[in-house]
């Protein structure tokens, strides 16, 4: 169905220009609104498809768009790519996808390669080995969204969660719950650990806000949000003279990491320690408990960067950069309250938008 139809069979059907015809299935200029209505008609009834590939080679683009994250086998960046490669076709692009391993010589070698583009029009952008400076070195005619914790210089969108409030309300619903010897488990104080470093400070900020001390001992730093590093980390908390009673991970995979270790010297989430986590992946819903976790807005997220991309790319004129804001929630399960009756998870009720910054805004 609709092979072989062009826009000249819509044009005749609606009894417009072909001219028309691309002015409304393009968006490229105003149109009377009942004349799109006959032209939209038109387009369904003859099942009219546009030759996307015509069309990008017209304006001199691939029709493509990169998608650069540091590893394809974090669950976190998996679902991002998987909303962000719909709303790419929806929109008629296809998605290339790299990964860095957060080697920072690969990273800036992509990004400044982007005037020799040739099979990409954009780039969304994860970055984890270069540093927010490092980012000014870029091509500046590269069409550019970056995720994370990079804000926007003014040339780039940048899309992100508030990691600090997100980090203080995780920690607060410990505090809530009697937890007096909170740890925290990935840290990273160094140059290009700005996501842990926000993390740790949404933690410090919730215990001055309930007048509790930070015992110091229990921030542990950690190279990777991965398992491994959350084991080796609630490894080393047990290993204390004083373990904690709960541990706010940086990811929810440093959480099933320490909730394995757990159950391994025989201790039981949350009756002896509870675990917060971070990102809401699909394990940790499947986990046994199920984990407690900040969850971002994945989708929107996607649909946001795809959205703000497209627009970068097709502008004809330069277009200023964004912060742009998704919001967030705590949903609280098992690892932190035990088993419900019917063991459902709840969404912690969240302050007004004004108060905590988690609506999608834009400054």
């Amino acid at each position: 169905m609709g092979r072989g139809v062009t826009l000249r069979d819509v044009a005749e059907r609606a009894g417009v220009s072909s001219r028309t015809v691309s002015n409304v299935v393009n968006g490229y200029a105003p149109v009377a609104e009942a004349t799109r209505a006959r032209v939209q008609q038109a387009v369904d009834e003859l099942g009219y498809r546009p030759n996307v590939l015509a069309r990008n080679l017209a304006a001199g683009r691939s029709g493509q768009i990169a998608v650069v994250v540091p590893y394809l086998d974090t669950p976190y960046f998996s679902e991002l790519l998987q909303g962000i490669i719909r709303a790419a076709r929806v929109q008629g692009y296809n998605v290339l996808i790299d990964q860095t391993d957060g080697d920072a010589e690969h990273e800036k070698l992509f990004l400044s390669r982007g005037s020799e583009r040739l099979l990409f029009d954009g780039v969304i952008f994860s970055p984890l080995g270069l540093a927010q400076a490092d980012l000014s070195g870029r091509d500046p005619s590269l069409p550019l969204v970056v995720l994370g914790e990079r804000v926007s210089d003014g040339g780039f969108d940048h899309i992100g969660i508030d990691d600090v409030a997100a980090s203080r309300e995780a920690t607060e619903h410990l505090i809530g719950l009697g937890r007096r010897r909170i740890a925290a488990i990935g840290d990273q104080p160094y140059r290009t650990g700005e996501a842990a470093q926000l993390r740790t400070r949404g933690f410090r900020v919730a215990h001055e806000r309930a007048g509790l001390p930070i015992h110091e001992e229990l921030v542990v730093s950690t190279p990777r949000f991965n398992r491994s590093d959350g084991a080796a980390a609630m490894s080393h908390l047990l290993d204390l003279e004083e373990p904690p009673d709960a541990v706010f991970c940086y990811s929810d995979l440093v959480a099933l990491g320490a909730m394995r270790m757990l159950a391994s010297r025989g201790l039981r989430v949350p009756e002896d320690i509870a675990v917060v986590g971070y990102d809401d992946i699909e394990d940790g819903r499947y986990a046994n408990p199920s984990v407690t976790t900040v969850s971002p807005d994945k989708k929107l997220i996607a649909e946001t960067a795809v959205e703000r991309l497209l627009n970068r790319i097709t502008s004809p004129t330069p277009v200023p950069g964004m912060e742009i804001r998704a919001p967030h929630r705590l949903i609280v399960r098992e690892s932190t309250v035990g088993r419900h009756a019917g063991g459902d998870a709840h969404q912690v009720p969240r302050p007004s938008p004004e108060d905590d910054g988690t609506d999608l805004v834009a400054y």
